[in-house]
């Protein structure tokens, strides 16, 4: 057991920090905290610095090392993988303790992590997204004419393509058989592709409720790649649960969403770099009625904020989730925020881990505590358990 000892505490359960507590911890859980003292072999003394709990992202591509996909996906698998490596590091550097990837990382990922063959927070997988011919996940432009299998395995490669019920069964059964937590889907159109623009549907109704089948069957779900209203209500009716970005949902289908247990995971980060206006200002407008809905339903969150955009710029990948919301937001909501959602994303209790006893949780320090969170680390100051 370890103890550590004169802790800072801030989880979002309280409006202040809880200076002078003590921390004893067994495996991975939070065996007794208190501020009387406890009689452990193993101490470490924080010396008052701030304890939080380490944060999870639900929306990441840690194989995205490039802002072209196109060229990433072509890129050895080799550099991908080190690159990823580097990538998750950061990622745990910024705090997040946790993080569900929604297309590219392989369970070899994951095995090095359990290793220790690299360091990073823990991985939750989908394996390559399901996309159709033309798709958000097919990155060939329009006069490429190499066969959709060339890039199908991949490691930069962030989808496959399937086309028919009986192929997307195929898909989602490779995946699940290779170490998916669950099943990702494009189902809209989007930017970073070059044949499907934002208002084109992805896969056929029949097709998306093959996938669910199939996810569900696997004891898991489908999240999927939704944009426009239209898409979103439609995946949804197919018993899609995770709707990934929720840009332009309206209140009705915000509604049907919490009716039917799914929630979003609105990267909040495509919000600052589109350059259209217009759509950034429906964008946000949508995500606000979706979280005002959120309350007199009864849901905590659902169709709301669950997730943290992460997004490469100049070679680096950014949790610009939280680094967005922390310009409009206080820490301690922040971290209020993160409680009270349901952590459908990752299949856990709850998205940030209460510091409490008999709980089980990631944590981290940090040499005092800041206006916001999910900053980049102070080297040799900040740290993580």
């Amino acid at each position: 057991m370890i103890l550590l000892r004169n802790a800072s505490i801030v989880d979002g359960a309280s409006a202040e920090p809880r200076p002078g507590m003590n921390i004893l911890i067994e495996g991975e859980i939070f065996r007794e905290i208190g501020e009387a003292p406890i009689a452990t072999a193993d101490v470490i003394d924080l010396a008052g610095r701030t304890l939080m709990p380490g944060l999870i992202d639900c929306h990441v591509h840690v194989v995205a090392t490039l802002v072209n996909l196109a060229q990433n996906s072509l890129l050895p698998d080799s550099l991908v993988a080190a690159r990823a490596g580097g990538i998750l590091r950061a990622m745990l550097m910024r705090g997040f303790t946790s993080v569900r990837d929604v297309g590219g990382a392989d369970f070899g990922l994951k095995l090095a992590l359990q290793e220790g063959a690299i360091s990073g927070p823990r991985l939750f997988i989908c394996g390559k997204a399901l996309s159709q011919t033309g798709g958000h996940g097919d990155l060939r432009g329009r006069f490429d004419a190499r066969e959709a299998r060339y890039f199908e395995r991949r490691l930069g490669a962030l989808g496959r393509i399937c086309d028919g019920v009986a192929e997307v069964r195929r898909a989602a059964r490779e995946e699940i058989k290779a170490g998916a937590d669950l099943i990702k889907i494009m189902a809209n159109g989007g930017i970073a592709s070059p044949t499907d623009p934002i208002f084109f549907l992805g896969f056929s109704p029949e097709e998306i409720a093959a996938a669910v089948e199939e996810a569900a069957m696997a004891n898991t779900y489908v999240a999927a790649h939704l944009y426009t209203d239209d898409a979103i209500r439609r995946a949804v009716e197919c018993g899609v649960k995770s709707v990934e970005h929720a840009n332009l949902i309206t209140p009705a289908t915000a509604e049907l969403m919490v009716e039917s247990g799914a929630w979003a995971v609105p990267t909040l980060v495509t919000f600052a770099e589109v350059r259209d206006g217009k759509v950034r200002r429906a964008s946000l407008e949508a995500v606000s009625e979706a979280r005002r809905l959120a309350g007199p339903l009864g849901a905590t969150v659902q169709a709301v904020l669950i997730g943290q955009g992460v997004a490469p710029l100049a070679g680096e990948v950014a949790a610009h989730g939280a680094d967005r919301r922390s310009r409009r937001y206080e820490a301690a909501h922040h971290l209020v925020q993160h409680r009270e959602s349901k952590a459908n994303g990752t299949d856990r209790n709850t998205l940030v881990a209460p510091v409490e006893e008999g709980q089980e949780g990631h944590l981290r320090v940090q040499a005092q505590w800041r206006e916001s969170v999910g900053r980049n680390p102070e080297p040799d100051r900040d740290h993580h358990v």
